[in-house]
């Protein structure tokens, strides 16, 4: 899910015009149910998803702040409100009035904040958090509970920031296993992964080389009044996020949103025209369209879900990317028994299932959702997918293995063990561990490229 271009009204610090205090408790309550539905288990899209139409990119905003100080205001609510309610709105609206009027109060500090961060007049945010409560049969019994939280936070905020801030879960606004692992695994880094997680990610696209030229997508850019600069091989990052179809040529297939990080797939696995190629889980398809925009080939892809493979149809669609031998095919990949044709491919693209711990700044709730046991769950997966896909390709054939994890397990760990078990592997220069929010202001990825000798070790 892109992080949302739109913001909700803000209202400065003086106050704020009767038609945005109109709409603003609806807006609230619209996110607050976005974060119940992450505090049940659901995701933050899946909850999304079910916003009106017209609440939605201020829900999005509102609640992607949220997620983003949901330790803060977990550590806030835990001192001012001891017992914690039994309706998950009621505890929502409560987390998302805390981080938003904290950041109120930085606001008027005139300490930095991430662009786009939500302000409002703490009264007028207030006054409208206590009318969305009592908007909804669920929350309007605590209404009252909402207003004296909220109220005391404002008169003692000064006096509790330090009694918040002692918490690592209120520092970092991340779990508390998750910042002991990133300690372990990047001593010398984990603080500025944790920090480049709460910031906003850039806007990237990835020029269709089949349809137009950076440069020619850039100029036309700069007729439209976008500022952008060029990144990588084929991307332009832009000034600022914006709707997809605000930007000329999204309906003409110029152009994909594909970060930094996520394009190298494309430019490192080695291919020619003509190449048989494995795509072995596509969805949603950005991946698999750079491939095609660079070389025609014979291309597999492979996803478990027929709901996301279908994205992969609309995107090859959209991109106009039919030419050569594209098949989709819905199977595990895990499981070539049940679906691989017996020819071997001369390059697979192993883009495999993980924790997404490297793409926390799109989705801030994956911190929130996964669990110290998903790493181990999804490490052994990965594992699986690798031995089960190494056999299907073909001698001197290349794969490249990838994930958007920063966790070693999922990474360098994954890929050594690799090696050990297969010696017939020659690892090649690849980037290894990309750390988030680097010069290119990519996403956390990991590659590995991995070449099967021409004939078997004897």
């Amino acid at each position: 899910m892109p992080e949302s271009p739109h913001s909700p009204r803000t209202a400065p610090a003086g106050g704020t015009s009767h038609a945005a205090d109109a709409s603003l408790a609806s807006q609230l309550l619209a996110a607050a149910r976005a974060v119940r539905g992450v505090l049940t288990g659901l995701s933050l899209s899946e909850s999304l998803d079910r916003s009106p139409p017209d609440l939605r990119p201020a829900a999005q905003a509102l609640s992607f702040h949220a997620m983003r100080q949901l330790g803060f205001a977990q550590t806030a609510r835990a001192l001012l409100a001891p017992r914690r309610p039994s309706d998950r709105l009621t505890e929502a609206l409560l987390l998302l009035g805390l981080s938003l009027l904290e950041a109120s109060r930085r606001q008027a500090d005139g300490a930095d904040q991430p662009p786009g961060t939500p302000v409002y007049a703490e009264h007028t945010l207030v006054h409208q958090l206590v009318q969305a409560a009592d908007s909804d049969r669920h929350t309007r019994p605590a209404k009252n509970l909402i207003n004296a939280v909220l109220r005391r936070y404002g008169r003692e905020r000064d006096t509790l920031l330090p009694r918040i801030l002692e918490k690592p879960l209120a520092r970092w606004n991340h779990p508390d296993w998750w910042i002991d692992a990133l300690r372990q695994a990047w001593p010398q880094d984990w603080e500025a992964i944790l920090r480049a997680a709460d910031l906003p990610p850039p806007m990237t696209l990835r020029a269709n080389a089949r349809q137009i030229g950076r440069d020619a997508l850039l100029e036309r850019l700069r007729q439209a009044g976008i500022a952008a600069g060029p990144v990588g091989a084929a991307g332009l990052i832009l000034d600022r996020p914006r709707p997809v179809r605000d930007i000329p040529g999204f309906a003409e297939g110029w152009w994909s949103v594909q970060d930094t990080s996520a394009q190298r797939a494309g430019e490192l696995l080695p291919l020619r025209d003509g190449m048989r190629v494995l795509d072995a889980c596509a969805a949603p398809g950005g991946k698999t369209a750079h491939l095609l925009e660079r070389h025609v080939l014979t291309l597999t892809a492979l996803d478990s879900e027929d709901q996301r493979l279908s994205r992969v149809a609309d995107t090859l669609q959209r991109l106009r990317l039919q030419s050569g031998d594209v098949r989709l095919r819905c199977a595990d990949a895990a499981d070539p028994a049940a679906w691989w044709d017996g020819q071997p491919y001369d390059a697979i693209l192993a883009d495999v299932p993980c924790t997404a711990s490297g793409v926390v700044r799109r989705h801030p709730d994956i911190r929130w959702l996964r669990r110290a046991e998903d790493v181990v769950r999804t490490a052994a997966l990965q594992a699986r997918i690798t031995d089960a896909l190494w056999p299907l390709l073909a001698p001197g054939g290349h794969l490249l293995y990838a994930t958007c994890s920063i966790f070693p397990q999922e990474g360098e760990w994954q890929i050594r063990a690799f090696l050990d078990r297969h010696p017939d592997a020659q690892r090649l220069p690849a980037p290894g561990q990309i750390l988030p929010g680097g010069a290119d202001q990519g996403d956390g990825f990991f590659y590995a490229l991995l070449r099967k000798p021409e004939q078997a070790p004897r």
